[in-house]
């Protein structure tokens, strides 16, 4: 169904040139991560999609490429977001013959769900929505710096999608251990809402105050609310609350929602605004394009902040052994 609103909802979209530049988008294939991958790849630049189904990802290039005439650049490459040994070789691999990577979106995400674990046993939404990606950040991130100290080239920029339920997580949530999240007496919409807080904590006090500022790295990390949106994610509210509840959920968040286009213009904005290095935005939350918004006391609680980047750290570890993440100081040469 699409949105009653949509004529009237949702912020302008900005986009600008791509030419020549690299971008990798999880989740790609569908949604918004689909509209963001096409945007990118109908305004210049080399797309590099990622998520869980072939079909979806064939369909996405087969759209893509008839829009662009065929001159569109895009490839998809399958990754599970549950699997960390998957995610290492996928971007390991991707790290190592890739040349330059400008753009990266962690778009790949589950809605409010009921609790169940991932492959690697850990609570699926914070391992999809947030331990996924952020080691995706971590196997490509010397690329991201490589790419940042080449010459005339504008700041890589890392874009999170979080969202404004990050602001309904509940004060039980202190990313203690392993065990307060592998949790299953939580709902679904508190487990999203943690998800979505650990990202803006994640994006603040994790890769700004511990990587990118003491590297004086040259890259800009954000997280941006998308707004509601008209995606088949929002079927999950069904599952997450049987019943009539769900579809009543389910409904009301299709119908009052705005398109999936409309939302990837967040993404869009945080990812090629200009204003964004202008304005020295490094960290920010944005709502819309242009509209830094105001964090949580939780999303600004440095303590939380430093004990989810221990927490992330020691989870893959536990699962991939210590050597499988990359020292976020190593140096990189051009």
């Amino acid at each position: 169904m699409q949105s009653v609103l949509h004529p009237i909802l949702g912020p302008k979209k900005e986009i600008h040139d791509l030419t020549g530049r690299v971008a990798l988008v999880t989740g790609g294939a569908l949604g918004i991560g689909y509209e963001i991958s096409r945007a990118f790849a109908l305004n210049g630049a080399r797309v590099i999609m990622t998520s869980r189904k072939e079909e979806q990802g064939d369909a996405a290039i087969e759209q893509i490429k008839e829009e662009s005439g065929h001159k569109a650049k895009i490839e998809w490459v399958h990754c599970d977001n549950g699997n960390f040994n998957e995610i290492k070789s996928v971007f390991s691999d991707i790290r190592e013959r890739e040349q330059r990577l400008d753009l990266l979106i962690l778009d790949a995400g589950i809605n409010a769900n009921q609790y169940a674990t991932t492959h690697d046993g850990i609570e699926r939404l914070f391992q999809v929505n947030w331990l996924g990606n952020f080691y995706i950040v971590n196997q490509l991130y010397p690329l991201l710096r490589k790419t940042a100290k080449m010459p005339n080239t504008p700041a890589p920029r890392i874009v999170f999608e979080s969202s404004e339920m990050h602001r309904t997580a509940m004060p039980w949530t202190k990313f203690a251990s392993a065990g307060e999240i592998n949790d299953p007496s939580k709902d679904g919409t508190q487990l999203y809402a943690r998800t979505k807080l650990a990202i803006i904590l994640g994006v603040k006090y994790g890769l700004l105050d511990r990587v990118i500022r003491p590297n004086e790295d040259g890259i800009y990390a954000l997280s941006v609310h998308p707004g509601a949106v008209n995606t088949t994610m929002q079927n999950q509210w069904k599952d997450a609350y049987p019943g009539l509840l769900g579809k009543l959920i389910t409904t009301v968040m299709t119908t009052f929602s705005r398109s999936p286009e409309q939302g990837s213009f967040s993404a869009l904005y945080a990812a090629t605004s200009p204003e964004i290095e202008e304005k020295g935005w490094n960290g920010y939350y944005f709502t819309d394009p242009g509209q830094p918004r105001k964090d949580s006391m939780m999303a600004s609680d440095l303590e939380l902040g430093s004990s989810l980047w221990n927490l992330s750290h020691q989870m893959i570890k536990d699962k991939i052994g210590e050597d499988g993440m990359i020292d976020w100081d190593m140096k990189v040469s051009v």
